[in-house]
């Protein structure tokens, strides 16, 4: 039909454009020996959610209770035909006869193999079937014989019962025999009836699996024009970001080549400001050592003063004659052993000072390097707007941009417009309803038909069901009015009437056993095979793997089904992938395969890769000469600072003196001696006055030695830093300037390579959101646009249909008209049998004494005529 070449070749059309996308070679990225990094990621596109259809149709059926005799019947069909599925069989079969059955070509001895196959796997059937028949022929055969038999009152004809010992015993087994039986076919009646009744009332809501079908595939053909039209339409996402970034190529692209130079810019950069900061903190530790210097020797000079005027004075102190007591004299003897110990011991009047690299320092620091710097930071990050300046053609060109953009959405959309497929889903719709109406038009006939049937069926049962009637009244009868006193001729009335209804259903049973017999080997064998041969491998889908045999149909063509669809049966397309994918509600492009029928890779380097589009990048010129890192001023500052003669400065004799103590003795220790010496004098004026020298060499420590320990402290962490930066200064200040001249000679000889590599890159990116695009009409093509769902609905359907509404029951009926037909056999027999203990016999047997002697009694039966009864 036509509506579907036309919707099948737009389908093929998107899906191969998305599906066989290939970006236009521009060179080999991979050979070239400069290019250092791929393209960053693209910033990901909302392209939305395609409308998506909803279908209505659940194919999926629960049959409930039925479900039991379902598989009751599945089990003994199982048990009659265990063989698996005969794909092979039915494969060469359909092959050789593809032209045409032939009877002269069925005697070739691989067309008798074949036929010995079939009847193998029919063995069960044809065995069955055969079981059958011989009941159907024999049944009427012994009726008439019986009937014969009986008229000559054999056969349990003549009206005569003979007594035995154990009557009641066999009348009792007889009866539940015939109890057991009747309720089995009952239980038959049953489930025919219910397997009758079942297909009727699920016939008739077949009727929602057709409107829903139909339903959905309308929807289908609604939905899948404006599904077409919003991808179409989804260009302009992508269309409008490349030209917001077009629009905005100066801070894009200026801020991609500047993120690829500040690798080596900024480092050098941050090093030359961190030097700037070393100018400072140098600075601050001269000044340090400056002042403390400074300090420490003033207070050199007056502490030396100190403790020579204290050491004299303690000497004459010593001096007094209380001295020479011979129990005081130790003590005056230790102290005056230890005056030798007031003195300095760190000598800062040596020290050369550092003025001179202090005022070299402060001279360098005149010039602002930090701020030198800062320009030269801000000359770097002016890269976007020297981008933007320098491409103001790329944004002038906008407008011829935009209309090729344009111009490549109007050609997609007058693509997508080529074919009518709008027209002919219209016309499938209509296609569609008009359908659904013949469809509807015959659903009064269908009811009459079902209805026709299911009378047929109840008439079938109702036939059963009198033989039931007979044999329960029999029952009932008989054993409500047989008497275990009564004699054989003279049974009661009640009991003759259950007789005779036994006789009336086994009479019954052999003019309807056989028909039932022959109905039950009809359906039995039309509905067993629809079973194994139809609905169960269509359940678990080898019925598809047959139709998908290749070159099943013909010798030269590979697959049927594209050869059906697309005349092209070399498409890898079969039945049984269509449906897996329909059945997970794919796309129909996905599910049909279509993109290995149209490649359309040329219209998309035409369109969306064009090479107008290209050439707007290569008219790219960005010149990057007038970034300047280090002003000269900045150059020269560096290296007045590596040569302001912080390296000459002597550390080592600063460290030495300072790593000295102030005095040669801890002066809070020796006062604290020398009060212990006092204690030990007699309480006197000695002993107060070695005590008051104790308390003035505690104020000199006070007042001199702790601020010059403070001062010693600062000199000592000044001089360590001072000596740390001094540590190869020259070679520091060289390799900043040799790292800056690398970073301006990178920006002033290589930045063009930076900024085709970056350039090539950003339209990349550019690229990448059409790349993004195709991906995504692909993905949609894949599993949002015609979803074909309703494909496999159809399948279902069609499946629940008729296996689980039509098969099953038929099977089902079959099932339970075959047991009540089998089990009539047994009814007969015991129904005879037992008849004959209800119904009133013509003779019965008589005992009379043989003996004369009354202890010794033997009887002996003869046969007697009934009384006459009035009541009967």
């Amino acid at each position: 039909m036509l509506w579907t070449r036309w919707l099948v070749l737009l389908l093929c059309r998107w899906g191969s454009a998305s599906g066989h996308y290939q970006q236009p070679k521009q060179g080999d990225s991979s050979a070239d020996p400069h290019r250092q990094r791929s393209a960053p990621p693209v910033e990901p596109l909302d392209f939305g959610f395609v409308p998506a259809a909803v279908y209505d149709t659940h194919a999926y059926y629960e049959p409930g209770a039925m479900g039991i005799l379902f598989h009751m019947v599945h089990a003994f069909l199982f048990v009659v035909q265990p063989n698996s599925f005969p794909k092979d069989l039915l494969v060469k079969v359909i092959q050789q006869n593809m032209g045409g059955i032939k009877l002269e070509e069925w005697r070739k001895p691989d067309n008798v193999v074949l036929l010995l196959e079939g009847f193998y796997y029919e063995l069960g059937f044809l065995v069955c079937a055969t079981v059958g028949l011989l009941f159907v022929v024999l049944v009427p055969v012994l009726g008439m014989c019986f009937c014969v038999c009986r008229c000559c009152e054999n056969c349990g004809g003549e009206m005569h019962q003979r007594q035995r010992k154990n009557t009641d015993c066999r009348r009792g087994f007889f009866t539940a025999t015939l109890v057991v039986t009747t309720v089995f076919i009952i239980a038959g009646v049953v489930a025919a009836y219910a397997a009758n009744h079942n297909m009727s009332s699920h016939i008739k809501s077949t009727r929602r699996f057709i409107n829903t079908n139909i339903r959905d595939l309308k929807t289908f053909a609604n939905n899948t024009p404006a599904q077409i039209d919003y991808m179409t339409a989804q260009y302009t996402t992508a269309k409008n970001q490349v030209l917001s970034e077009l629009d905005n190529i100066g801070p894009l692209l200026g801020g991609r080549i500047h993120g690829q130079l500040e690798k080596e810019v900024v480092p050098s950069l941050d090093t030359a400001l961190r030097m700037a900061g070393a100018m400072r903190e140098t600075k601050e530790a001269l000044e340090n050592v400056s002042s403390s210097l400074q300090v420490l020797q003033e207070g050199t000079n007056r502490l030396k003063d100190s403790l020579s005027t204290e050491r004299a004075s303690l000497s004459n102190t010593l001096s007094d004659p209380a001295c020479t007591n011979g129990a005081v004299s130790p003590s005056c003897n230790a102290v005056r052993s230890a005056l030798f110990q007031l003195g300095i011991d760190a000598d800062f009047s040596k020290l050369p000072d550092v003025d001179y690299a202090l005022e070299n320092v402060h001279t360098v620091l005149k010039t602002d390097l930090s701020d030198i710097i800062q320009r030269g930071y801000s000359s770097f990050n002016d890269t976007p707007r020297l981008v933007k300046e320098q491409t103001k053609n790329i944004v002038a060109a906008l407008p011829r941009v935009k209309g090729m953009l344009d111009k490549i959405g109007s050609e997609i959309n007058t693509f997508a417009k080529m074919f009518p497929v709008e027209a002919s889903l219209a016309n499938f719709t209509l296609f569609l309803s008009q359908g659904q109406k013949n469809i509807e038009s015959y659903y009064a006939q269908i009811d009459q038909m079902d209805f026709y049937r299911w009378i047929g069926c109840v008439a079938v049962l109702c036939t059963v069901v009198l033989i039931l009637s007979f044999n329960l009244l029999g029952l009932l009868c008989g054993t409500c009015g047989y008497d275990k006193q009564a004699t054989p001729t003279a049974r009661g009335c009640l009991s003759n009437t259950g007789g005779n209804l036994l006789m009336a259903g086994v009479g019954f049973s052999f003019v309807f056993a056989w028909a039932l017999m022959a109905i039950v080997t009809a359906l039995f064998v039309v509905g067993g095979n629809v079973e194994k041969m139809l609905c169960e491998p269509l359940a678990n889908r080898q019925l598809f793997q047959i139709i998908d045999t290749p070159f099943l149909v013909h010798p030269a063509k590979k697959n049927f089904l594209p050869g059906m669809l697309f005349q092209n049966p070399n498409i890898d397309l079969t039945l049984g992938s269509m449906y897996r994918e329909c059945y997970d509600n794919s796309g129909l492009y996905h599910a049909l395969q279509l993109e290995t029928m149209f490649n359309i890779n040329s219209f998309l380097n035409r369109t969306l890769y064009n090479k107008d589009l290209a050439k707007v990048f290569e008219s790219v010129q960005v010149d990057l000469q007038d970034i300047t890192l280090l002003e000269h001023t900045g150059r020269d500052n560096l290296i007045d600072f590596a040569n302001a003669g912080i390296g000459i400065i002597d550390y080592e004799a600063y460290l030495a003196e300072v790593n000295k103590g102030v005095t040669l003795v801890d002066l809070l220790t020796f006062s604290t001696d020398l009060e212990g010496q006092a204690d030990r004098l007699p309480r006197g004026a000695l002993e107060n006055a070695l005590k008051g020298h104790a308390s003035s060499i505690r104020q000199i420590h006070r007042e001199l030695v702790v601020p010059m320990e403070q001062a010693m402290s600062t000199m000592s962490q000044s001089i360590k830093q001072l000596q740390k930066t001094s540590s190869d200064l020259p070679v520091k200040v060289t390799n900043i300037l040799s790292a800056i001249d690398a970073a301006e000679y990178l920006i002033s000889n290589n930045a063009s390579h930076v900024v085709n590599q970056e350039t090539k890159i950003y339209a990349q990116s550019l690229v990448g959101y059409f790349k993004q695009y195709t991906d995504w009409v692909h993905n949609s093509l894949t599993a949002e646009v015609a979803q074909c769902k309703p494909i496999s609905n159809i399948v279902d359907s069609m499946e629940i249909v008729a296996c689980s509404f039509i098969a099953d029951s038929v099977n089902t009926f079959w099932f339970g008209l075959g047991l009540c037909s089998i089990l009539l056999l047994p009814s007969i027999i015991t129904s005879i049998k037992l008849a004959k203990y209800y119904r009133r016999m013509d003779t019965e047997d008589v005992f009379e004494d043989s003996s004369p002697y009354s202890d010794t009694l033997i009887q002996f039966p003869r046969a007697s005529a009934p009384p006459i009864r009035s009541d009967c």
